[in-house]
């Protein structure tokens, strides 16, 4: 398939390519280097004096580290000017060498861009009054002798304003060049920035989809489970008064249920009016109500506390709540009736908590990653640097243990 290249591409191409290569490392060396060789033949083909010599090869040579060294231009821009207030005549490796040194100080930005033509400009200003002075002194063929007033004549001074116009012009083309960079490194910021608020705002909307699928598939089942339990003992006769707490406790447990996931799905919604009060985050001090909830539903648990409390941050005791909280459902999903020990001991810097049941235990050893519960709670202590253990327990039946410090 043939593909043709507009102009406009091929001008982004070269464009390219040409920043790539200016920012590559050897670009000042090369440059440099293949410009000291330039000034090395035009010296051997016009020879100068020692100074002027000296001042063509400094100017050239120098550029070779103005990329490590942006503040080298001076160097660079000082021994052109030397060079040329000695000899009378601009070589033209200087004259590349005062442009590019010019440039680098602005495109880095070394000094303000106005310091830095001010400064070429008194140091053009003081090359063109030692050219004057020579003048004035030596004569010269075929111009007239300068007279005293003389000298503040407009027209002795171009010089003056032709290196002014060059140091003006470069430096001003590499300060240019240092703002559309900049202005392309900000673009780019903000189009980042812009993609990962979209990426926030499309995983906020996921999240509140997700809330809204779980309350409608699971909220309802509940609530029917709440209100079947609670009608039953309306509506069967001959319930013994053990049944009849046992479907009160059942519809209790299902209206506690609502309220846990109403509350859950609440973190999940992000639309949700401003100021919209949320239910507390359950603590340690609600373990004795949990247990009780257990019993309540045909459990047997037992919960032992040790040590001294300290004040933990609110995620250790939440983290604590659910593993113990996790652990208690599955002992009742897997082995019910079996009696439950929870466990709290209070160390120094340590919370240990501890969940065993005299059940029948796990048939064969626990997979990795088996069971949305156990993976829940091992990300709970992960994410506080603690550990969770979860298998058989050393009498029998199944144990959960974690530590989590702080």
């Amino acid at each position: 398939m043939n593909s043709t290249i507009t102009p406009r591409a091929r001008v982004q191409r070269v464009r390219l390519w040409a920043r790539r290569w200016a920012a590559a490392p050897a670009y000042p060396w090369l440059t440099g280097g293949a410009l000291t060789l330039f000034a090395t033949g035009e010296l051997i083909a016009v020879p100068g004096s020692v100074i002027t010599t000296f001042g063509v090869l400094v100017c050239t040579a120098s550029l070779m580290w103005r990329g490590a060294r942006p503040a080298v231009g001076f160097l660079t821009v000082g021994a052109a000017l030397l060079s040329f207030g000695t000899d009378g005549n601009m070589a033209y490796a200087t004259v590349a060498g005062t442009l590019i040194g010019s440039y680098t100080l602005g495109r880095h930005r070394v000094q303000h861009p106005a310091l830095l033509v001010l400064g070429g400009a008194l140091a053009s200003l003081t090359v063109n009054l030692v050219h004057i002075d020579r003048w004035a002194r030596a004569g010269s063929p075929g111009l007239p002798v300068i007279q005293g007033t003389d000298r503040f004549s407009l027209g002795l001074y171009a010089e003056t304003l032709a290196l002014t116009v060059v140091i003006l012009g470069a430096v001003s083309m590499g300060d240019a060049v240092r703002a559309r960079e900049e202005t392309r490194k900000e673009r780019a910021a903000a189009q980042s920035r812009l993609l990962v608020m979209e990426r926030r705002q499309a995983a906020e909307a996921e999240r509140a989809a997700i809330a809204r699928e779980l309350h409608d598939m699971i909220a309802h089942s509940v609530s029917m489970i709440a209100v079947q339990a609670e009608g039953a003992t309306y509506t069967t006769p001959g319930l013994s008064p053990q049944a009849r707490d046992a479907f009160q406790q059942i519809a209790g447990t299902a209206r506690a249920s609502m309220s846990e996931l109403r509350r859950m799905l609440g973190v999940l919604r992000t639309d949700r009016a401003p100021g919209t009060a949320t239910a507390p985050q359950p603590t340690l001090a609600g373990l004795d109500e949990l247990v009780e909830q257990h019993r309540a539903v045909g459990g047997t648990a037992e919960l032992r506390i040790s040590g001294e409390q300290p004040e933990l941050p609110p995620s250790w005791e939440l983290s604590a709540f659910r593993i113990v909280q996790e652990a208690l459902t599955n002992v009742r999903r897997h082995a019910p009736g079996a009696r439950a020990v929870v466990e709290l001991v209070y160390k120094s810097g340590l919370l240990a908590v501890r969940v065993g049941d005299d059940g029948p235990g796990p048939r064969g050893p626990l997979a990795e990653g088996t069971g949305h519960g156990l993976v829940g709670m091992n990300e709970r202590a992960a994410l506080l640097g603690g550990r969770l253990t979860a298998g058989r327990g050393p009498g029998g039946g199944f144990l959960v243990e974690a530590e989590l410090p702080w």
